[in-house]
């Protein structure tokens, strides 16, 4: 049986575990960390990817200001202290916020971290020219300036209740100016060497990196804890598939550990009675989902011309058309056969925390009957008898996308069998995960180039508070050429009225009153428009040996948060 497994630390409890862990071992005495990332890294630059492969690889190396911890209390990194009104780092009125980095503090190339560090990585990601996969974290941000070396203040173009975005999480860590400054803009993609190699402040540091394959890390000489981390390197391998991963941590003991688990929960319970291993699971803000292309991705538009708002879509943009495709699908079946007890149906793109959920359920009820009449009433019919609907000439045909995955295969087979039932004709297209969760900007195959009708993966947030989340589906964060095909809205959403609810959450304070309001805007994106179509509320699914100790998944960060408190077992 697979169980759930919820782990709330509070702060004082996360700092007896850091100091136990401590206690246990010193730098580097514990020999090689073996990791296993199936989807293998792309780049080591998180600004340059959507890719949560990319995210963990990365923060291996680089840091944020501040973390959240497993219970979603948000701690310091970098920082000295979490700014607050009552310590004076975020203004009355709200519109400043002020960090204080820690003292001391070096890069692993021995040079000192500064605020200008701090202020160049705003510089990076709001540059106007794009190149920021992470853009909408630093929103509504007038001016950064530098106050002194340690010192620096963020000043909002309005009053922002929750300023918690840049520089917190691991999808927003601190780049070094010397070694990205001339990086910026259209020149951040052609920056491989900084970009596969980044000089970081985190407890290891890259000695080689071969994209889509394997990188090796060794300690950073300069982390600030002295003895930490209990590792002197780390293999991190990349490549293969889901169920190889998981038997090289449960069966054959090659590997630590494993990311990402998605295999059939009876295949994994035959892994797991080996007794090799353990499951790492948490619940938070993990969603399986289709997204529908509302541009028209046709190769027989120009290079450039594909996949973007000049040209909507042909088909999507019929909304009963998006409706009908999602009333087809029956949500417990896929999840029964592909997570079981590590995931759930659901309607919704925000799951966690709960009270930010929306009530949502009505697309778990399958309802063939229901789409089929409603192709027809909006003039789909199969005027030829061929089994596909058609209207004005054009074949209700869609091409859908996935990445590399036993349980994804098994999900697309399935969809496609009742797609096929109400009259759609559907084409399937498997891509490797490293590519399709890349950063290649010149790749055709990556999910934010989106060169198909339909794509599924899984989205997820960092925190506890989904308003960034929900505002990366904002007009301007739309993948484009423009913006090097940069920014979390692959499906190309844009409707001026949730962008006002983007900037309303902007200035909205207080859990109850955001909470209503990522509801409603969670709704707009699934239930009212269909845009989003969301299957399963998935548990981050991990693998760890029996021989490691120290691990504590974390639903709201990087896997990797504590790698530093990692070691052998005794």
């Amino acid at each position: 049986m697979i169980c759930k497994k919820k782990t709330l630390l509070t702060a004082t409890a996360l700092g007896a575990m850091t100091l136990a862990t401590s206690a246990m071992a010193e730098r580097g005495t514990d020999g090689q960390l073996n990791l296993l990332l199936w989807q293998a890294p792309s780049t080591l630059n998180v600004y340059l990817s959507t890719g949560t492969k990319d995210m963990l690889a990365s923060s291996l190396i680089l840091e944020p200001l501040a973390a959240f911890a497993p219970d979603g209390e948000i701690v310091p990194r970098l920082a000295a202290e979490i700014p607050s009104m009552e310590n004076g780092g975020i203004s009355e009125d709200m519109t400043q916020i002020t960090w204080k980095l820690k003292e001391g503090l070096k890069w692993s190339d021995g040079s000192d971290v500064t605020a200008e560090d701090v202020k160049f990585t705003a510089d990076y990601c709001m540059s106007e020219e794009g190149g920021c996969s992470q853009a909408a974290k630093f929103d509504a941000i007038a001016s950064v300036e530098v106050v002194d070396p340690l010192t620096v203040t963020i000043t909002f173009d309005s009053p922002r209740p929750y300023p918690f975005q840049a520089f917190v999480g691991s999808q927003a860590p601190i780049l070094q100016k010397a070694q990205f400054e001339n990086c910026l803009g259209a020149a951040a993609a052609t920056c491989t060497e900084a970009n596969f190699g980044p000089i970081g402040t985190g407890p290891f540091m890259v000695t080689d990196f071969r994209t889509n394959d394997v990188a090796s890390f060794e300690v950073n000489p300069e982390y600030r804890e002295a003895d930490k981390p209990a590792f002197a390197n780390v293999n991190l391998k990349g490549g293969g598939d889901s169920a190889a991963a998981a038997r090289a941590v449960l069966e054959t003991g090659e590997y630590d550990y494993a990311w990402n688990i998605q295999i059939s929960p009876e295949t994994l319970n035959q892994m797991l009675a080996a007794g090799m291993g353990k499951l790492e699971v948490e619940f938070g803000a993990t969603t399986e989902h289709l997204k529908m292309n509302m541009t028209d991705p046709s190769p027989d538009l120009p290079e450039g011309e594909r996949s973007t708002v000049a040209h909507p879509h042909p088909i999507l943009s019929d909304e009963n058309v998006r409706r009908a495709l999602s009333m087809a699908i029956d949500r417990n079946i896929l999840n029964e056969i592909g997570y079981g007890e590590t995931g759930a149906a659901t309607c919704n793109m925000v799951n966690g925390p709960a009270e930010f959920a929306a009530d949502n359920t009505d697309c778990l009820t399958q309802d063939i009957e229901g789409a089929k009449a409603l192709l027809e009433e909006a003039g789909w019919t199969d005027e030829d008898g061929d089994g596909i609907r058609e209207k004005d000439g054009r074949k209700l045909s869609l091409l859908f996308q996935t990445s590399v995955n036993a349980v994804r295969q098994d999900f697309q087979a399935l969809i496609k069998q009742w797609w096929q039932e109400i009259g759609v004709q559907t084409e399937l297209k498997t891509v490797d995960a490293s590519v399709f969760f890349g950063s290649d900007p010149n790749s055709p195959d990556t999910l934010v180039k989106f060169y198909a009708d339909v794509e599924m993966y899984t989205d997820v947030y960092d925190g506890t508070d989904p308003g960034t989340f929900l505002a990366e589906h904002a007009c301007d964060a739309i993948p484009s050429p423009e913006n090097q095909w940069q920014g979390e809205n692959a499906a190309r959403f844009c409707f001026e009225e949730y962008d006002a609810m983007v900037e309303q959450m902007s200035q909205t304070s207080g859990t109850e009153a955001r909470a209503a309001l990522a509801q409603e805007m969670d709704l707009m994106l699934t239930r009212d428009t269909m845009v989003l179509q969301p299957l399963i509320s998935r548990g981050r699914v991990s693998v760890s040996s029996n021989a490691l100790a120290g691990v504590q998944m974390n639903p709201w960060d990087s896997e990797f948060w504590n790698v530093a408190d990692w070691s052998r077992a005794e």
